[in-house]
Formats: structure tokens, C-alpha cells, sequence
């Protein structure tokens, strides 16, 4: 399209040099025209007049050759090199010379007059093609415009559908490939598709919820799991207690009281059945993921870590639990004493009190609880033994075994609490086998309640183990104090800080907590405690991050009482202060009482005096806690024990400390006044004795003659 457009300019639009290169011979016939001579002077212009007239008529014949005989030969095309511009000015120039002709041509055959070169030739039919084609273009330009501007309008040339390919029959051997290759493919694209939406409709509302795929992905359970710090398996061995906890604390009481009717045996069967599923799938499903290590290794491979299981004595104890004892039933009766080996599942029992102790903010809650839970499985036992025991003598036979009237296992645990309690007032055995059965009770309540009161005495102090090394710390300077006669105003004071510092940090030094601790864990805990606030710190902007890690080991963590001096003015300073909460004021003015200013959390000062080069300098202020407030302290020489392995870090500290010295005056002291008028002619200054002595030397001849 273009190559033609190109083609019917160069028709049109003559060349440049064609048309500036001779203006007079565009008046001049041609030298093979004949003519008749012109008999006045209006000649050449008539000539001039005709001349657009009769290149029309050249243009129409070069058109039809029938018509045309005496045509001459077509004219070189121009090239399109003219400038738009110049192109629009020559046709409007031809269209005003075609519309002054008056002089029309010869239609048979007009013979040109013009130049020797080649002239300019217009054709009606390519302008207005050329024209229409120009606008189909602005046209289409327009709808482009449109849908750049417009994301949703559509194409205006819909492009035609790709004709499909005929393939060739596959072969036989191909044909597997083919469709192995076509199942990829469709499993890619089913991977690939957006998940669907799920709706639930309700009688008020219709919500999003997810698919059931991806909740199943989520109760998938992993390879492998960690048993200290994975939820889910703890949460399993919360079931798995439950289980245990039912067997050992039913199959004694249904051993002992009547439990067992007609009624009540369906309800046994199935909850004993559930119990003996949740062993199966803890010895099947969950057991064979837990991790180990090996040689400092955490293994994590399926096959290795149930081969390990297998290996083991609780695999082997874990499979005697589970053995389908109770199937004598069917011979023998239904009887609790086939499940006694359902009792060996204690190790799960254990690792979820060990799990659920090391995720529990306040563990010694649960100790009391469990040691509770024991004391009374322990009088359960003892209520199941005595009616037994009065089952076996008669119910009702003597005073002391069960006389059978009221709620038999209220009645037995009664009992069974009084005997190993050692209360007293019960009734006095008669035969031996109630006396030895009395005296057994009474020796082994002793021995348990004793463990029992001593267990949950270690519990609690453990829980306030804190709090009694707090009041032992106080009340060992609260009687030095009192030795030395210090003042009561200062026991206050010490009575407050002890009092505040343990309420708002729960010790009295942190750093006692984490020295147990090894240097990674000091450093995790520092970071995450501290690293926020002092990396936000103007002064330390730019540094290394990992010196502001070794520098948060360093800090130390100090409590200020309302009104206590942090620094006072003309002290020597040698450490920096970072306001970790509260707030403090700078006092200034004549008398030291003015409150030039006041630092929040997260404010640093005596930073000059840390950063100085001279050693240290003096306080210019004093500063007060206003209200509580818990400072970290820097010293100088750790700072610069630091800075020591970080030279970038080092400059650039360097270079603040000298930038706040001149900004402050500091750094040259204050500026001395220039002497005016009368001042300059004062006493001078008298000459040092050692210049004197030099002077007289050379006045003698000595060592300067």
C-alpha cells in the first residue's frame, strides 16, 4: 500500500532541482512545436495560460494508449524525496493555473510546450485516490488512538481463525508416547487452572469458603515431625492421654464394681474400641514421622526414621499395648482384665506433660494440677481395693467392709480418703485379712501422702523460687542498712527501687538470666529485644549492623528513681546513656533548676563524652529522671574495644563526635575577644627567664657570637 502511495507521489511531485533549475524555460516552447508565430505581444502569456491545460490532456492520453498515438513517452518518475510541505504547495499551485485556463486543448492529440526537462504531471483520478486513501488512514489512526486510550474497546480488524492442520495417522509405537504426553499436559493444565470459588448459601447470607482440596493440603501431615516444637503432634498426644487416661482409670473400676449389664456393655465395647484405634494410628501413623538425631544430625527421611521406631524398646512396648487381648472375652466372659496391657502406653502419657510444660508460659500451673490428678488416682485405686476387698469378706459382713446401702464408689472413695489421709475414726477391721488389709493402707498412705504433700511443695517453690530470691536480696540490705544507721529517707528510696525493678523486669539484672545462655542465644535475644530502638538512633545511622550487635551486649540496663541526677554538671563523663522508657530533663539557668529540655524513650545523651578524642570531658548540664526510668548505660572503653575490629564504623562515629564538638564550641574552647582602643596599649606581657638567659648569653660572646 505504501510502495503504491509512493509510486503516485513521485508522479505528481517533480524533484527539486527539476523544478528550480531553469524558471525561464517554463515560459520557452518546445523546439519540435511548430506553431504559428504569435502576431501581437500577448503571445507568451497565451502560451503560458495554456500550457496546464494541455499537460492534462497529456496526463488522459498517457491513460488510454488507444487514443493517444501521437503521445510522447512518459516522463521519468521523481523519486519521493520532496518535503510534505513543498508537495502541497506545487498542487495547490497547479489546481489555481487549472482553474485560470481559458485556452482548452487539443483532445486528439495536444502536443506539449514546455521545457526540455521533464515536466510536472497531474492526474485527477491518483489525487483523489491518493486523497480518499489519506483519509481511510487518519480514519484508522483514530480507532488505534482509541483503543490505546481505551483498554476495553475492540480491535477494528477481527483477525481471521488459523485453518486447522491435517496431521498425519500416527503410528502404532508413537501412539503411547503421544497420549503419556497428552496426560502431562492435562495434569499441567488442571494444576494451572485458578481455583474455583466455593459459595455456601445460608438462609441470610452466601459466603466465600475454600475448596476442600486445599483444606485436606492443610491436614496433610509432613514427612517428618518435631516433637518439641511441632502443635499438631502435641495436640495428638493430648488425645492419645485421654485414651490412656480412660484405661487406667475404668479398667480398675470395672474390675471392682458391678459395671458391667446389659445395658451398659454396647457403650464399653465402643468406647474401648475407639481407645484401641487411637493406639493403632499413634503406633502406625504418627511414631514413624518423629525425628531424631543421630551423631549431632537431625534425620528427616521417612524410611530412616521408621526404621529407627522399629529398632527401639518403645516400639516394642507401644506394640504389646495394642495386642488384641480382650478377644478371650468371647470364651471366657466380658471382663475388664483383658485390657490390663492397655496400661502400657504410659511413655505417650509422659511426653505430652514433658511437651505441654515447654510451650506453657507458666508451667508450674500444670505441675500443680498433675500432681493433684495423681493424688486422687491414687485414692481411686485405694476406693476400688476396699470394695474388693469387702466383696470378697460379704458386702454388709462386718462393721468395716462396704454394708452395700447408698452410692457404692462415693462410699469406697470415702473410705479410701479417711485411710491413706490418716484421719481416723473408722471402724476397727475384725478378721485378719481386714486387719493386714487396714495396716497395709495406713503404711502406704503415709509413704504416698507424704511424697505427694513433698512433690507439691518443690512445685510451688519452684514457681516462687523468683519472688524469694527478690525479698532475700531486699531484706539482706534493708538489715545492712540498718547496721550502718543510713538514713531513713535512703532505706525508702532502696525499698522503691527494689519494689519498681522487679515489677517492671520481673529480676534485678538481666544479664544474670542470660549468662547461663551461650553467645548465639545472648545475641537472638539482645537483637530482638533492643536492636529496633538503637538502630533508630541518630548517632548510630550509617554503622555497621554488626557492630551495633556486639554493642547491644554491652549494654547495661540501670532503673532511676523520680529525681535521681543520671549525670551532674563538671563531672568527668566516660559514658553514653540510651533511654530505654521514661524520660528525663537537662536543667540549666543560673541556678541549675531550668528545664532546658526534656529526652523521651529512644533519646541518647553524653554521647560527646564518649566520642571525645582528648579522654573525656565534662558534663555541661545536669541531668534528672523525671519519673521512673530505665536507661541503658555505654562505657568508653568497651565502645572502643568494639570499634577496635570496625574502622568504617570507627571513622564515622569520629566524624559525628567532631561535627557536635564544633557544634557545641567545644572543640577550641571560646573564642578570645580582640583588643580595642586604650586595651592595646597595655603593659606587655613579661619576657619568659629562659629567653632572658639566652639574650644574656649572647650578649657575652657565648654560644650566638
Amino acid at each position: 500500500m505504501f510502495n503504491k502511495l509512493k509510486s503516485g507521489l513521485g508522479k505528481v511531485i517533480p524533484q527539486k532541482s527539476e523544478v528550480t533549475k531553469n524558471p525561464e524555460d517554463l515560459t520557452q516552447p518546445a523546439a519540435s512545436v511548430a506553431p504559428a508565430p504569435p502576431s501581437t505581444a500577448n503571445a507568451k502569456p497565451e502560451a503560458q495560460e495554456q500550457k496546464p491545460k494541455e499537460n492534462q490532456n497529456a496526463a488522459t492520453k498517457e491513460a488510454d494508449p488507444k487514443s493517444a498515438p501521437c503521445a510522447p513517452a512518459p516522463a521519468p518518475q521523481a523519486p519521493p524525496s520532496e518535503p510534505p510541505q513543498k508537495a502541497k504547495d506545487v498542487l495547490n499551485s497547479e489546481r489555481k493555473a487549472e482553474d485560470l485556463a481559458d485556452s482548452p486543448g487539443d483532445p486528439a492529440c495536444q502536443e506539449e510546450v514546455g521545457p526540455a526537462s521533464v515536466p510536472i504531471i497531474i492526474n485527477k483520478y491518483t489525487d483523489d485516490h491518493l486523497r480518499d486513501l489519506v483519509k481511510r488512514l487518519k480514519e484508522r489512526t483514530a480507532l488505534y488512538r482509541e483503543k490505546i486510550t481505551d483498554k476495553n474497546a475492540s480491535s477494528p480488524e477481527p483477525s481471521p481463525p488459523p485453518s486447522p492442520l491435517k496431521k498425519p495417522p500416527p503410528k502404532k509405537e508413537e501412539k503411547k508416547d503421544e497420549k503419556k504426553d497428552e496426560k502431562k499436559e492435562e495434569a499441567q493444565v488442571e494444576e494451572a487452572k485458578p481455583d474455583e470459588e466455593h459459595y455456601c448459601n445460608m438462609l441470610c447470607c452466601k459466603f466465600k469458603t475454600k475448596a476442600l482440596k486445599d483444606k485436606l493440603k492443610k491436614c496433610k501431615l509432613p514427612e517428618s515431625l518435631d516433637e518439641f516444637t511441632d502443635r499438631r503432634y502435641i495436640f495428638w498426644l493430648f488425645i492419645v492421654s485421654l485414651a490412656f487416661n480412660y484405661n487406667c482409670w475404668f479398667i480398675p473400676a470395672r474390675m471392682a464394681f458391678p459395671c458391667h449389664t446389659a445395658k451398659s456393655i454396647p457403650y464399653w465395647i465402643f468406647f474401648d474400641t475407639l481407645s484401641d484405634i487411637i493406639y493403632i494410628v499413634d503406633t502406625l501413623v504418627f511414631q514413624t514421622r518423629i525425628q531424631f538425631v543421630r551423631g549431632g544430625d537431625i534425620i528427616y527421611d521417612r524410611k530412616e526414621i521408621k526404621k529407627h521406631y522399629r529398632e527401639s524398646a518403645r516400639y516394642r512396648i507401644d506394640l504389646i499395648s495394642v495386642l488384641p487381648i480382650d478377644l478371650l472375652c468371647f470364651r471366657f466372659g466380658f471382663k475388664s482384665v483383658f485390657r490390663i496391657n492397655r496400661f502400657m502406653k504410659r511413655e505417650s502419657f509422659f511426653d505430652f506433660n514433658d511437651r505441654l510444660e515447654g510451650i506453657m508460659s507458666k508451667a508450674y500451673i500444670y505441675r500443680v494440677i498433675r500432681t493433684t490428678g495423681y493424688l486422687l488416682y491414687i485414692l481411686h485405686l485405694n476406693a476400688c481395693l476396699y470394695y474388693y476387698a469387702s466383696d470378697y469378706e460379704g458386702i454388709g459382713s462386718t462393721k468395716w467392709v462396704y454394708d452395700g446401702e447408698g452410692n457404692a464408689y462415693l462410699r469406697c472413695y470415702y473410705w479410701a480418703v479417711r485411710t491413706l489421709i490418716t484421719i481416723g475414726g473408722l471402724p476397727e477391721p475384725v478378721t485378719v485379712f481386714e486387719i493386714v488389709f487396714q495396716l497395709l493402707n495406713y503404711f502406704t498412705g503415709v509413704f504416698v501422702f507424704s511424697s505427694l504433700i513433698g512433690q507439691m511443695r518443690d512445685v510451688i517453690g519452684a514457681a516462687t523460687a523468683g519472688q524469694t530470691y527478690f525479698r532475700a536480696s531486699m531484706d539482706s540490705t534493708v538489715a545492712y542498712m540498718n547496721t550502718y544507721n543510713i538514713p531513713k529517707l535512703v532505706q525508702n528510696r532502696v525499698r522503691t527501687w527494689y519494689n519498681y525493678t522487679w515489677a517492671s523486669q520481673g529480676m534485678l539484672d538481666e544479664s544474670e538470666l542470660l549468662e547461663q545462655m551461650p553467645m548465639t542465644m545472648r545475641t537472638a535475644i539482645a537483637v530482638d529485644v533492643n536492636f529496633n530502638s538503637v538502630s533508630k538512633i541518630e548517632l548510630f545511622k550509617g554503622c555497621d549492623n554488626q557492630m551495633i550487635v556486639d554493642m547491644l551486649l554491652r549494654l547495661k540496663s540501670i532503673v532511676y528513681l523520680p529525681g535521681d541526677y543520671v549525670c551532674k554538671k563538671g563531672e568527668i563523663g566516660r559514658e553514653m546513656y540510651i533511654i530505654k522508657q521514661g524520660e528525663v530533663q537537662v536543667l540549666g539557668g543560673p541556678d541549675g533548676t531550668k528545664v532546658l529540655v526534656t529526652l523521651r524513650a529512644g533519646a541518647v545523651f553524653g554521647e560527646i563524652s564518649l566520642l571525645a578524642a582528648s579522654g573525656g570531658n565534662r558534663r555541661t548540664a545536669n541531668v534528672v529522671a523525671h519519673g521512673f526510668a530505665n536507661l541503658f548505660i555505654l562505657d568508653k572503653k568497651e565502645l572502643n574495644d568494639i570499634l577496635v575490629h570496625y574502622p568504617d564504623s570507627q571513622r564515622l562515629l569520629s566524624k559525628k563526635g567532631r561535627k557536635l564538638m564544633k557544634d557545641k564550641g567545644k572543640k577550641g574552647g571560646p573564642p578570645e575577644e580582640k583588643k580595642k582602643g586604650l586595651a592595646l596599649f597595655d603593659k606587655r606581657a613579661e619576657t619568659p627567664k629562659l629567653f632572658r638567659a639566652l639574650l644574656l648569653i649572647k650578649g657575652k660572646g657565648g654560644l650566638f657570637s
